[in-house]
């Protein structure tokens, strides 16, 4: 089969580190790809990406993606059938009348609109996190910033980069929610709350309403404009690549991460667990009321999603893992890491159900579900425990999900969330059935491992941009993703064990009724 630029598609997604493009060919398969490397810079106290950072990563990560495909094919890319873009959630761009950004971007990482949060959450009776885009523009509103009464239009990353190559203030549905609340019934922003917004900045006699500079909340597979001339030399400095090209509607990285791992259908959720740790299930129905360790957002058809985030899960577990391979080293032995996680994992799986009367806390951060500000890593025990490898080895596989199951607990005990299956992706994963084990037995649900879950986010957004030119009349991208997508594929599907989860109950009595150990550690460490 020859090379069709034609029907080939490009998804570009902004991570925190790397910008990654990935063309997939009209079999919706990953063909090529081209990635530039990049840093958030703290300045003024504030995290944030230069303009000049993200339009130089953009081009180099394009350009490295045509050299991928001349390489392989020998063939110059002028058109593509569509394009997507995706980007970190949340964060603050505003912009003035003539386009121009009035204050740096402020990413998702900044935690400086804690009175903005708490005031809104009040308001509408709803969770607001401090990095979405309503407490940053409360927050400067609060602190009487100078561009407040210029503000022409508010984005984010994504919305801004796909603004510039369109022309269009549009934004994907579920990066909108994280924005603002989304309304589930009209699947667009919250009027009541929208109101509600207006009427408390009133006194400040501000010239613009909320409506009219948010971007334009659009579902997916809506069409979301096309690629200009002028974006398409943002694009392609080179020229080559044509203007005329459909794009779809920019959406976040929770988006496609629900998109990559086929986890968008209610009652489905996905688990992304390495250095940190989240949990998204899609929701029957509104929650009964607000909670703080849980944000709400929707899948990009507007589905409403329950998300657990946790800032520690696998970190404690290899530091302790290193320790294993230095002790083999002393003795002269070729370690080899795959084996040594292997050995390890597997260990874990013969020890007593609830870790033996063990407790460790892997908090090499703070944790907002539990209450922290920062954290210490701990491990502690009575003389009595029964401390042994395989219990040792449990318990750190326990306590790196310890403060997502606290966050699940709340969906699946207090509010009786119904989950059928959850998709898990990231390290923990990578030792084969036990880190899958241990995920079943914490959210009593059984978790699938799929083979293809490394593509990632630009592979996410490039089946979104599929969805839009390649669906059928009617299909939903359920359907799309179920019969083009995953048909076929191979995932391995662990139970839940009863006896791993009452064991994990039993542990997670113990993880909460030791905070307090923690705190001590904290305050005297």
């Amino acid at each position: 089969m020859g090379f069709d630029a034609a029907k080939s598609i490009l998804g570009i997604e902004f991570g925190s580190t790397r910008i990654k493009a990935v063309l997939i060919d009209e079999n919706n398969a990953p063909i090529a790809s081209g990635s530039h490397e990049w840093e958030n810079r703290l300045e003024n106290g504030i995290w944030t990406y230069s303009l000049e950072d993200v339009w130089s990563g953009l081009q180099d990560a394009y350009k490295k993606l045509t050299e991928d495909v001349q390489a392989k094919f020998g063939a110059e890319l002028t058109t593509l059938k569509a394009i997507g873009f995706s980007a970190m959630m949340h964060g603050y761009m505003p912009f003035n009348k003539a386009g121009e950004l009035m204050v740096p971007f402020r990413t998702w990482r900044n935690t400086i609109t804690e009175q903005a949060a708490a005031e809104l959450s009040t308001l509408f009776n709803y969770n607001i996190p401090q990095r979405w885009s309503i407490a940053h523009l409360y927050q400067a509103i609060l602190n009487n910033e100078a561009h407040i009464a210029d503000i022409d239009f508010i984005t984010t990353l994504e919305g801004y980069v796909h603004w510039m190559l369109t022309g269009e203030k549009v934004i994907g549905v579920g990066e909108a929610s994280g924005m603002f609340p989304v309304d589930i019934a009209t699947k667009n922003y919250n009027e009541k709350m929208i109101a509600q917004f207006n009427e408390l900045i009133a006194p400040k006699n501000l010239p613009w309403k909320l409506q009219d500079i948010l971007p334009k909340s659009l579902l997916a597979g809506e069409a979301a404009g096309t690629l200009t001339a002028e974006g398409a030399k943002l694009l392609d400095p080179s020229g080559k690549l044509q203007a005329g090209i459909p794009l779809c509607p920019p959406e976040g990285d929770a988006g496609t991460g629900m998109v990559c791992t086929n986890s968008i259908a209610v009652r489905t959720g996905n688990v992304s667990a390495g250095t940190s740790v989240f949990a998204m299930i899609v929701l029957e129905e509104d929650l009964k009321k607000p909670y703080e360790a849980i944000d709400m957002v929707t899948t990009p058809t507007g589905n409403l999603v329950a998300m657990v985030h946790c800032n520690n899960c696998t970190s404690d577990l290899n530091a302790w893992v290193n320790i294993f391979k230095e002790f083999q080293e002393a003795f002269g032995m070729e370690v080899d890491m795959n084996k040594l996680f292997g050995v390890l994992y597997n260990k874990a799986l013969e020890g007593d159900a609830d870790c033996g009367g063990l407790l460790a806390y892997n908090y090499f951060s703070g944790e907002t579900i539990t209450g922290f500000e920062e954290g210490r890593p701990l491990f502690v025990r009575t003389p009595d425990s029964k401390f042994n490898l395989a219990n040792f080895m449990r318990v750190h596989l326990f306590t790196s999900l310890g403060a997502l199951k606290v966050g699940l607990d709340i969906l699946l005990k207090e509010e009786g969330v119904k989950i059928d299956s959850i998709m898990g992706h990231g390290g923990l994963f990578k030792t084969k059935g036990v880190g899958q084990k241990v995920m079943a037995a914490a959210m009593n649900t059984p978790v699938t491992v799929m083979e293809t879950a490394g593509e990632g986010g630009a592979w996410g957004i490039a089946l979104l941009a599929s969805y839009m030119v390649n669906k059928g009349a009617g299909e939903s991208l359920d359907d799309f993703l179920n019969n083009k997508i995953f048909a076929g594929q191979s995932g391995e599907t662990i139970a839940p064990d009863a006896k791993d989860v009452a064991g994990f109950d039993t542990f997670i009595k113990r993880y909460v009724g030791g905070l307090d150990i923690e705190k001590a550690a904290v305050a005297n460490l």
